[in-house]
């Protein structure tokens, strides 16, 4: 099983960086079950990246519905990402249920359908980024009740910035995960965004986004003299998000050429955040 939690950890570590920085504030008993976590949400949201089809993504998915369901013990088994996900459902007493939301919201990113609603994006999110945090808080704090109303708003936060920052890889394969309500609220057109055109219309279409995102961000925020102690490195990527969203509403942000923050500001970012988490929860 260490061999399991080690390739998860290589997998986070070169995958998902933030994530995997923000384990490290974790306890070093803990680390190993978020990375699991965090190992099986990457498995997931990559599958687009992997295939050409459709169908070849669906069966990748059912894979993990049928493991999470209990079928293909074996398989899942010699899976590393899968044994170590078990071992951490029973070790920390987890639902499945989440779990298999997540992967189901994902069958959406197999295919070119847009986005239709703000309210779809945001059902999307819950299933996806709401779930990822709260199923790690609830790893570092058991099952404190304020996790829930904290993993909601700060999962929807740091999932639509997460979208944003992503327009232009998305577009480049025809993807739109702006929705449709949204641009049509402000005359912009869908084939701007996929040929790279950022017009003034999508510019307000992806403002009120940003202005979304922040309030998410914001009713986190004020919760924060709630949160548990302990479930505070479950919700440090929460500063990346504010900080990404800062740089977007700068003047002259061009969403289709998105500038990546240095690595060891987004570090100083994490360490920042744990050191006002742990002052507020503190008081």
């Amino acid at each position: 099983m260490n061999d399991a939690y080690r390739h998860c950890e290589e997998l986070v570590r070169a995958a998902d960086k933030d994530r995997f920085l923000a384990a490290l504030f974790a306890p070093a008993e803990k680390r190993g079950a978020l990375h699991a976590l965090y190992a099986f949400n990457i498995e997931i949201a990559r599958v687009r990246d992997a295939i050409r089809e459709p169908m070849a993504g669906e069966i990748r998915l059912q894979w993990w519905r049928d493991v999470l369901g209990g079928e293909r013990a074996g398989e899942g088994a010699a899976n590393p990402v899968a044994a170590a996900l078990f071992d951490t459902i029973a070790r920390f007493a987890l639902s499945t249920e989440p779990l298999l939301g997540l992967v189901e919201a994902h069958a959406f990113d197999l295919y070119d359908d847009p986005m239709p609603t703000l309210a779809a994006m945001e059902a999307y999110l819950r299933r996806t980024s709401v779930t990822l945090i709260g199923q790690a808080a609830r790893v570092l704090a058991g099952g404190h009740p304020v996790v829930a109303d904290m993993a909601e708003p700060a999962g929807l936060g740091c999932g639509m910035t997460g979208l944003l920052r992503a327009v232009a890889r998305h577009a480049s394969r025809r993807q739109l995960y702006v929705p449709l309500d949204v641009l049509e609220r402000h005359g912009a057109d869908p084939e701007d965004v996929f040929v790279g055109n950022a017009t003034p219309a999508l510019g307000a279409a992806l403002s009120e986004l940003r202005i979304r995102a922040g309030a998410q961000l914001s009713d986190f925020e004020a919760l924060l003299p709630r949160l548990p102690e302990a479930a505070a490195p479950a919700f440090l990527t929460v500063a990346l998000a504010r900080a990404d969203l800062v740089a977007m509403d700068r003047r002259g942000f061009d969403p289709f050429t998105v500038v990546e923050a240095p690595q060891w500001r987004r570090q100083w970012t994490l360490w920042r955040a744990a050191r006002r988490y742990g002052r507020v929860m503190r008081g």
